[in-house]
C-alpha cells in the first residue's frame, strides 16, 4: 500500500515539475526500527522511485515541534491539560455508562491561569490540548471532491497535541513538519482522511498555508 501511494506521488510529481520528498516519520518508537526504515528505502529504491532532497527525520526536530506547540498555546489555540490517565479512563467509563461518545469536557481550559502558572511552576505533569471551535472544516480532496466534518465530531473534543513526556502527537508533528518542508500536496491513503481536519485546525492556528491533500482508496 506503501508504494503504490508512493508512485501515485512520484508520478504527479513528475509529470507537474514538482519534488518528490521522503520524511522518515520516526515519533513512535517502538514501530520505527531501523529494519522498518531500511525496508522503506529499499523499497523504494528497487522500484526506481527516488527522491529529490536529503531524507527528512521527524524524530530530529523535537524543538520545532515543541516551539510550535509554544506558539498554539501563546495564541489562545492551545491549554495545558493536568488530567491524569486515571482520571480520564473514568471520564471515558462514564460516557459509556451514558450510553454517550466520549468528549473531554475542557475541565483544565477553565483553570484560573495564575493556577496554571503554580501547577507548571511546581512541576505538575501536563500535556497540552488544541482548543477545537464551533463550525465545520472542509477541503476539496483531488480524489473525493469536497469533504466535510463538522468540528464536534473530531475525534474526542479538545485533542492532545503534545504528551506529558515533551513529545508531540502525530498530527502536530506532521503539520509542522510540513510547513518547514514547504509541501503543498499531501498524497496519502483513505485511512489519514479522519486525520485532516485535525491538521487543517493546527494549519490554520499556526498561520500557515494548507497543502492540497488527495486521499487514495486501500488496496484492502
Amino acid at each position: 500500500g506503501g508504494a503504490r501511494t508512493a508512485l501515485f506521488n512520484w508520478l504527479y510529481v513528475k509529470h507537474y515539475g514538482g519534488q518528490f520528498l521522503l520524511r522518515v516519520e520516526d515519533t513512535d518508537k517502538a514501530r520505527s526500527t531501523d529494519d522498518s526504515t531500511r525496508a522503506i528505502f529499499e523499497g523504494l529504491e528497487w522500484l526506481g522511485l527516488t527522491w529529490d532532497e536529503e531524507v527528512v527525520y521527524q524524530g530530529a526536530n523535537l524543538k520545532r515541534h515543541q516551539a510550535d506547540v509554544a506558539k498554539l498555546v501563546a495564541g489562545g489555540k492551545a491549554y495545558c491539560c493536568f488530567c491524569t490517565a486515571q482520571e480520564l479512563d473514568e471520564m471515558r467509563a462514564a460516557a459509556t455508562a451514558r450510553k454517550e461518545a466520549f468528549k473531554y469536557d475542557r475541565r483544565c481550559d477553565r483553570l484560573d491561569p495564575a493556577e496554571v502558572e503554580r501547577r507548571v511552576a511546581a512541576g505538575a505533569p501536563f500535556s497540552v490540548r488544541f482548543r477545537v471551535n464551533d463550525g465545520e472544516t472542509a477541503w476539496d480532496d483531488l480524489v473525493h471532491g469536497r469533504i466535510a466534518f463538522p468540528n464536534r465530531d473530531i475525534g474526542e473534543g479538545d485533542f492532545i497535541v503534545l504528551r506529558s513526556d515533551g513529545t508531540p502527537i502525530y498530527n502536530l508533528a506532521v503539520v509542522s513538519d510540513d510547513v518547514a518542508m514547504g509541501i503543498t500536496l499531501v498524497m496519502r491513503g483513505d485511512d489519514h482522511i479522519s486525520n485532516t481536519p485535525k491538521q487543517i485546525l493546527i494549519y490554520e492556528a499556526l498561520g500557515a498555508p494548507i497543502p492540497r491533500f488527495a486521499h487514495l482508496p486501500m488496496i484492502h
